[in-house]
């Protein structure tokens, strides 16, 4: 995806699926063509003079104020269609980038299928309306009467070899050295710690945090790292000393060598209130807060499981925990004709046969020439 001001990012996710190094140039020239068309910084633009004239709508008019919502939703709707012009018009630049290097004009047509492959598709799907990319069958049509109409080389480069070089070894799935679940505990093998979270709370694992929430969404608990490099109690105090915040004094408890600054606090929200604990905590070089609140007319309920929480946070020296590692790509050239249904009978994968098909784009019972390479994956799965 772009962002405004020539940002481009590539997910990981992605770059298991494309099969050469011209479909990632396809994607990466369609990006470029959102940053080359300005589409980024004219969604926006639009935007804020839709967001202004509603505004300014509402001043005079009731009915505008009545009716805002479903005008704000009437606007979205609108941009989605200016969303999926941009999409159609960055597919075109980006095969006219990529022919322009020497690439072939296929290569886009292997994205599309891709796409569709691994998008799901039938009645369990939007409307096309609604999205904001167009069905990525209906690209890879558009893209074919494209290249039919440009003339654009259907012979140029694919460097199948090269790009299967370059992601051989590449982390397959979520990399469980950033942290992982089993169940409600929670497993850091880089930092080496573990915390266990309320049972029957719905976890959430990401690159900034990792929290839980009841099946009620009136309360819950987070963890994170400080940024500013402070000793626990005096980030405790400065939390408590906020604005809009009080509670305390605060307390300490042992977590094997683990000393927990906590206390209890009510703060003021745009809501109204919210009540909760706060703990601050060393451990390594980090220093860690857990913060789990809820509505006042919750707090009660789930106090305990929140201060259970807390307290659960513990080091980890259990070299099981601490040497997990994630299941990596691994590029095989078969060395006879063979299925790559047949091929998984054969050498047992970490990962189910559908994925690896999706990965290679081939049907599971199509038979493979040797010397065909294709992506497999070694490992043990976590959990």
């Amino acid at each position: 995806f772009a962002l405004p001001g020539g940002f481009i990012y590539v997910t990981r996710g992605i770059l298991l699926h494309f099969d050469s190094e011209a479909e990632l140039m396809g994607v990466l020239g369609h990006e470029v063509g959102h940053v080359t068309a300005r589409h980024g910084a004219s969604q926006m633009s639009r935007q804020q003079l839709q967001m202004g004239l509603l505004g300014a709508g509402a001043v005079f008019s009731e009915t505008v104020r009545t009716y805002g919502a479903l005008a704000m939703q009437g606007m979205q709707l609108l941009n989605l269609s200016y969303s999926r012009g941009d999409e159609s018009e960055s597919d075109r630049l980006g095969l006219r980038y990529i022919t322009r290097l020497g690439y072939d004009a296929d290569a886009m047509i292997g994205v599309f299928e891709m796409l569709a492959a691994t998008g799901g598709g039938g009645g369990s799907r939007l409307p096309e309306w609604q999205p904001t990319h167009p069905y990525p069958e209906n690209r890879e049509a558009a893209m074919r009467d494209e290249i039919a109409t440009t003339g654009a080389s259907r012979s140029g480069t694919m460097n199948r070899d090269v790009y299967l070089d370059m992601i051989d070894g590449m982390v397959v799935g979520v990399n469980p050295r950033d942290g992982y679940f089993e169940e409600q505990r929670f497993l850091h093998p880089n930092l080496a710690f573990e915390m266990t979270f309320p049972a029957g709370w719905a976890t959430v694992n990401q690159k900034t945090l990792v929290g839980a929430q009841p099946a009620s969404e009136d309360a819950v608990v987070l963890l994170t790292v400080e940024q500013d490099a402070t000793d626990p109690a005096t980030a405790l105090s400065t939390f408590l000393a906020a604005e809009g915040i009080s509670g305390g004094p605060g307390t300490t408890t042992a977590s094997g060598a683990i000393t927990i600054h906590r206390s209890d606090f009510e703060a003021a929200v745009e809501q109204g209130t919210v009540s909760g604990e706060v703990a601050y905590l060393q451990h390594g070089d980090l220093t860690y807060r857990i913060l789990g609140y809820a509505a006042p007319a919750s707090w009660a309920t789930h106090r305990s499981a929140v201060s259970t929480a807390i307290s659960s946070f513990a080091a980890v020296d259990d070299p099981q925990v601490l040497d997990v590692q994630p299941l990596r790509l691994a590029i095989v050239t078969l060395d006879e004709a063979t299925s790559l249904s047949r091929w998984v009978q054969e050498n047992p994968q970490p990962l189910e046969l559908e994925v690896l098909a999706r990965y290679n784009r081939v049907d599971p019972a199509e038979v493979l020439d040797p010397g065909t390479r294709i992506k497999t994956a070694v490992g043990t799965p976590i959990g």
